[in-house]
């Protein structure tokens, strides 16, 4: 059973603190491994790619071949049965709905000096996508990594994806060609993160890579950022729901298992109010957890990484959820939109009993790629703003030089940089 805090209890500061704390995973051989990955893919490329993809999917991609064919994707869009087609699509068009709305204008003026300044947006040239394919298929992470890409503008978009013992479920080759990838690679891990920075013969180099991974994959991406860039180093995904008493208690141990059985070290955190509500929700996942298919990955991460905090009152879950800033939030509360305006930290928030986190999962519309591990402090999910660059613009003639001229000499020369300083002035030198 997860712990159970009471707000205002003896060691409740302190057990608080553990759980905000609490590492869910042990980077240190982790790190070892995918540098040393990382290190063979760039020096050998790929011989290396293939060699690791061998041993650890079980893929020989030199008799295969990396990249997946047009017809085979084809093949498995007319595979997959049509209710799910059309689920797809509905998802896919709320997707790129929202994303659309995210576009950036550009910005041109001339200031009071007359200089002329502005920006403009574009996009990156190429963009990686990492999509799971380890513990489940992820066709969703498909359409939340690709869709933001094509509205921004990416020409390129290549796409790797693991397939252990050579299988890959039809659905995510599906949901690739709705989302116009037709550039995909059979290969996952550190290895495949490593072939998108560096290159090889088989796989071209992009600009930015994006899309959630294992521990190995979110190493990976920190070795190569600066390289090309990468959206996040994602960890295990997590879910803080805040419920009052009004709802029903299968309902809430419904929304804490859908995030406990992606992975053994997922975390899901009830806060309430009520402690006669908490014990009802924490009978019904035991309940719950007798008939779920992937129970014993939920029972895991209940047990080793959940926790039950009883408040005094509700009011005091604001200032518990920005220290946990999660990656997502559900208020099931009778004023949901009063208590988010008090929050800062998160990475979606749910709003309202009928809000469950999964509708964000799949058809909602918002990006389910989301900041991890508390970085919901200082980062945002995955969005069009991630597929593209902004450049400032600056033009000037000579009068409006020669206004703003004394201040940027005098600066330049304080910090005894004499060709700043000639580079300004030299143009406002009388001419013979």
């Amino acid at each position: 059973m997860p712990p159970s805090l009471v707000a205002g209890a003896p060691g409740f500061a302190a057990a608080f603190d553990r759980l905000v704390a609490s590492a869910r995973e042990t980077m240190g051989r982790v790190d070892a491994v995918a540098a040393a990955i990382v290190e063979d893919v760039q020096r050998r490329g790929d011989a290396a790619l293939f060699e690791h993809t061998l041993k650890l999917d079980g893929v020989a991609p030199g008799r295969t071949g990396l990249r997946i064919a047009k017809r085979d994707i084809d093949a498995a869009w007319k595979s997959v049965p049509a209710r799910t087609r059309r689920a797809l699509e509905v998802a896919a068009a709320r997707i790129e709905a929202f994303h659309r709305r995210q576009l950036p204008a550009g910005a041109a003026w001339t200031d009071g000096d007359g200089i002329r300044l502005g920006w403009r947006w574009t996009p990156v040239d190429s963009a990686g996508i990492y999509v799971p394919g380890g513990r489940a298929a992820y066709p969703s992470s498909v359409l939340m990594n690709a869709i933001p890409a094509r509205v921004a503008g990416v020409a390129r978009i290549a796409m790797v994806v693991p397939a252990p013992r050579g299988e890959l479920d039809p659905l995510v080759l599906a949901a690739a060609r709705l989302a116009g990838i037709d550039e995909i690679h059979r290969c996952g891990g550190a290895q495949a993160i490593a072939a998108l920075a560096w290159g090889t013969r088989s796989v071209a180099p992009v600009d930015k890579i994006v899309g959630p991974g294992n521990a190995y994959v979110a190493a990976a991406k920190r070795l190569v950022f600066g390289r090309v860039g990468i959206d996040a180093i994602a960890g295990p995904s997590e879910v803080v729901v805040v419920a009052d008493a009004a709802n029903d208690p299968d309902w809430i141990a419904a929304d804490l298992m859908a995030q406990a059985e992606h992975d053994p070290v997922a975390q899901s955190i009830l806060m309430t109010d009520d402690a006669g509500f908490a014990a009802r929700v924490e009978a019904a996942v035991g309940r719950l957890l007798a008939v779920l298919p992937r129970r014993g990955i939920a029972a895991a991460s209940w047990r080793d990484h959940g926790a039950i905090i009883v408040l005094r009152r509700l009011s005091d879950a604001p200032a518990l959820v920005d220290r946990l800033a999660p990656e997502h939030l559900q208020l099931a509360v009778a004023d949901p939109d009063r208590l988010a305006a008090r929050i800062r930290h998160a990475g979606a928030i749910f709003l309202g009993r009928h809000a469950p986190e999964a509708l964000g999962d799949y058809v909602a519309g918002p990006n389910h790629v989301l900041p991890t591990s508390r970085t919901a402090r200082f980062a945002s999910g995955l969005g069009v703003l991630d597929f593209m660059k902004r450049t400032t613009l600056v033009g000037a003639d000579r009068e409006a030089l020669a206004r703003l001229a004394p201040a940027a000499v005098a600066l330049a020369r304080a910090e005894g940089l004499g060709a700043h300083a000639r580079s300004i002035s030299v143009r406002l030198a009388k001419r013979r």
